[in-house]
């Protein structure tokens, strides 16, 4: 019956968007995260394509993110430099005949509803099925990270990581990330981009011959003894800081900080007015492992509280000032409690604080975190913050959180117009 009254309401809607439009223009964008390795097959049909927009619509969402580059490297747009998503890996097999992405806008620009594209900007293939650019293209080989573990060093292909990241620190790298964004943004008309994947895997990598070039330019030293002088192993695989441990993590952060700079350069070369979109783990004290540092330079200061880690000089990678939205991942459990650090609440309210006014923050949910608490986690992003995302619609479906969330929205919508 939540299926059925919803489709009723969207009939019902629908006839009033076109006299709608300078209120939709003032509405917070309510965005529904659209995945493409979790949705390729529900998606494989244009009529399941519409049938979601629709129960979306409905459910009060204004805004979908389409995912384009999933973590397999190949894409769901017509791409001169990347080949088209058939597969990944798994046995399932679709070659489209019409154009994924631009089917999307159509479809969604009906609706009155707004269109992201998301690209996961440095993986490109699975690990789990062998499949996608880096196992398929020998080329890619010297791009591919390299791992630093206990039992030395080797190729990410050779590790069980779920998927192959690119070396951010290669220009060659940065060259084709920078060519598939200006292909996407200057073929197709839509609203914002979001970089997913734009960072690093994890603390392992990358240690290839390249990066340590670039490590020591970066210090303006050669580092002697390599990986060692950044970190080595304790008895039990823990971190054991080198020389130039605090130096290390400082190169990561200003290598993203610096690609992030130049993808938002491309981008507002072909179009100014298109909004440049980050989404980031929002336990920021963990996540400068991967090169994210998605504070103000201004707020963020890490080397007050976690000075085992951060020179007084890494604050100035804080990359907050080159989006124009951060999208905040606040997958957490808990909803309320400010002096809760695993609430939603208390997420957005640091956010804020670290990154002030350099870009607007909406709160993003995972919806198999808030199964029971839903409507809540809706309502607190949509009054703290700017906006909404909900990642993503494979697990709205699977819990049927239509109706939570549309109730989120109008109790939330209901208060902000008291405001």
């Amino acid at each position: 019956m939540r299926y059925i009254s919803i489709i009723l309401f969207a009939v019902l809607i629908s006839t009033a968007c076109s006299s709608k439009k300078e209120e939709f223009s003032n509405e917070k964008p309510k965005i529904l995260w659209l995945d493409a390795e979790a949705n390729f097959k529900r998606f494989s049909s244009q009529d399941s394509i519409c049938f979601y927009l629709d129960l979306a619509k409905a459910t009060g969402f204004n805004g979908v993110v389409v995912d384009v580059r999933p973590m397999q490297g190949d894409v769901l747009y017509k791409s001169k430099i990347l080949k088209p998503l058939t597969t990944f890996g798994d046995g399932y097999v679709y070659e489209r005949d019409w154009d994924y992405l631009q089917f999307f806008i159509d479809e969604a620009r009906k609706r009155n509803m707004k269109v992201t594209v998301s690209a996961g900007i440095l993986p490109a293939g699975l690990g789990k099925t062998k499949s996608g650019t880096a196992y398929e293209d020998p080329s890619w080989d010297d791009k591919v990270c390299v791992a630093y573990t206990p039992d030395g060093l080797k190729s990410m292909k050779e590790t069980d990581e779920y998927a192959i990241f690119l070396n951010p620190a290669l220009s060659s790298v940065k060259k084709v990330v920078l060519e598939y964004v200006s292909e996407i943004v200057s073929n197709y008309d839509f609203d914002a981009f979001t970089l997913d994947y734009c960072r690093y895997c994890n603390a392992s990598y990358d240690f290839s011959d390249s990066t340590r070039v670039a490590f020591e330019k970066f210090i303006d030293k050669k580092v002697e003894q390599f990986p060692e002088d950044i970190f080595t192993f304790d008895n039990e695989g823990n971190r054991v800081p080198g020389k130039y441990y605090k130096q290390w993590w400082e190169f990561r952060s200003t290598t993203i900080t610096n690609l992030i700079t130049d993808i938002r350069k491309t981008i507002k070369s072909h179009k100014s007015d298109m909004k440049l979109n980050y989404w980031a783990a929002s336990w920021i004290h963990s996540i400068y492992q991967n090169g994210q540092n998605w504070g103000s330079k201004k707020h963020y200061d890490p080397s007050q509280m976690f000075p085992e880690w951060a020179l007084e000089t890494y604050k100035n990678t804080g990359f907050a000032d080159q989006l124009d939205v951060f999208m905040l991942g606040s997958y957490l459990y808990d909803v309320y409690g400010l002096d809760n650090n695993e609430s939603i609440e208390y997420a957005i309210d640091r956010a804020y604080k670290l990154i002030g006014d350099d870009c607007l923050i909406y709160g993003t949910v995972y919806g198999e975190n808030n199964i029971k608490n839903m409507e809540d986690a809706v309502y607190v992003c949509l009054t703290q913050s700017a906006g909404l995302m909900v990642f993503d619609i494979v697990q709205v479906i699977k819990y049927n959180l239509w109706n939570d969330i549309k109730q989120g929205i109008d109790r939330a919508e209901t208060d902000n117009s008291k405001k």
